[in-house]
């Protein structure tokens, strides 16, 4: 058991990959029984972006940066993990909230076997309308993640539904999968120098919305916004609980490419003039030229974003409060985006959109950092959300 073998009694030690669509990284902590994990390692790795998204081509490019983190990790020779872990966010995974219903006209008896079925057919028919459109369509899927997250008999709220007698049942589920073909490829790169059989697997919806939670316990209906390379993802948070899921295909990538595209130039060259423009440091000729582009992009994201939050309100009002996660060079144009948007005037809001980047100082008290260890918020979320589940399952096979 490596360094865990001379002394019984030392925390054990978690190696977490965080796989991204602009980025992968990685990260080493010490579980704490205290719910505080100890991080002493963590890095990222860039993704190279492609001109053109091409799902085969973005896979391998992932997998080749996840090759470069494992591998430092595995050279730092820090020690034997006894658990590996796997934080997906979109697109290598697709997550949604599903509601299960049953109605009968006499009595019956909720049975794990009936909860059991009903679970399953929900759980294939996700997988149906959603392979296609969203992951590797020659692959089949493998469940990730399935949580339960309220249980109704008879329209009340039950935490001990079992071999209880009822006419109606309801069960709100979160269900997240992945293509077989894609969890396959992160674990042959990751047994390249970890020989582990069991790599568990999670997404950053449930990781981010478990930990959220807890930044502000008076804070019971939140918005959560994770903007990546390719991907945005929409979470809405009521009374504590998840009550939706939504994405839409644009990130800040997507800025990239237009402006390689308007300045025919390179995409690093487009990297490094919207760099220099957000920290105020281009040319009167830049600005000029790359402000058109930047404005349009702004108004297509802000059409999708304002399209979603649509399709999550249905009759019930959007948080104000908005957790964000993204890359930090774009943060402030992301932010002023959110905030400067006039969507709430027209739907049932608390009130002005009130935008909190989830960066490493609002987790100050939830975590522990070795000396020198860089502070990447994802990796930090992704450390508190396993520490805690592992502490209380004790290294269980669930995920």
């Amino acid at each position: 058991m490596g360094i865990f073998s001379r002394n019984k009694e030392k925390s054990k030690l978690v190696l977490v990959f965080d796989i991204g669509s602009s980025s992968v990284g990685g990260t080493l902590f010490y579980m704490e029984k205290s719910r505080i994990p100890k991080i002493i390692m963590s890095l990222r790795e860039p993704i190279i972006l492609q001109k053109t998204l091409n799902i085969d081509k973005f896979l391998s490019s992932t997998a080749k940066s996840l090759d470069i983190v494992v591998n430092k990790i595995y050279k730092a020779g820090i020690g034997k993990p006894e658990a590996i872990f796997c934080v997906l966010s979109s697109p290598w995974h697709v997550s949604q909230i599903r509601v299960i219903r049953l109605e009968k006209n006499t009595p019956f008896i909720f049975t794990t076997k009936l909860a059991d079925d009903l679970i399953q057919k929900e759980i294939a028919l996700f997988k149906e309308e959603y392979l296609a459109k969203y992951l590797h369509t020659e692959s089949p899927v493998r469940l990730i993640e399935f949580k339960n997250i309220k249980t109704m008999l008879n329209g009340y709220e039950t935490l001990s539904p079992l071999e209880q007698k009822t006419k109606e049942f309801e069960m709100t589920i979160f269900i997240s999968v992945s293509s077989e073909y894609i969890l396959k490829k992160i674990e042959e790169t990751i047994r390249k120098y970890f020989h582990f059989k069991n790599v568990k697997f999670s997404s950053f919806t449930l990781s981010s919305f478990a930990v959220a939670r807890d930044i502000d316990i008076n804070q019971k209906n939140f918005l959560l916004i994770d903007i990546g390379g390719e991907v945005t993802d929409i979470s809405m948070i009521k009374k504590n609980a998840l009550h939706e899921s939504i994405s839409f295909p644009l990130g800040r990538n997507f800025i990239v490419r237009k402006v390689a595209s308007a300045l025919s130039c390179s995409l690093s060259e487009a990297q490094s003039y919207i760099s220099l423009l957000q920290d105020g440091h281009a040319t009167d000729f830049m600005t000029k030229k790359l402000k058109p582009v930047i404005n349009k992009f702004q108004l297509e994201w802000l059409y999708e974003f304002q399209k979603s939050l649509a399709n999550l309100s249905s009759d019930i009002f959007i948080p104000a409060t908005i957790y964000l996660t993204t890359d930090k060079d774009l943060l402030d144009f992301f932010r002023q985006t959110i905030e400067a948007e006039q969507f709430n005037q027209y739907t049932l809001t608390e009130s002005k959109f009130k935008v909190i980047f989830l960066s490493a100082e609002v987790f100050r008290n939830m975590v522990v950092f070795g000396n020198g260890v860089i502070r990447d918020p994802s990796l930090i979320i992704d450390s508190i959300y396993i520490n805690r589940f592992l502490t209380d399952s004790v290294l269980s096979e669930r995920v």
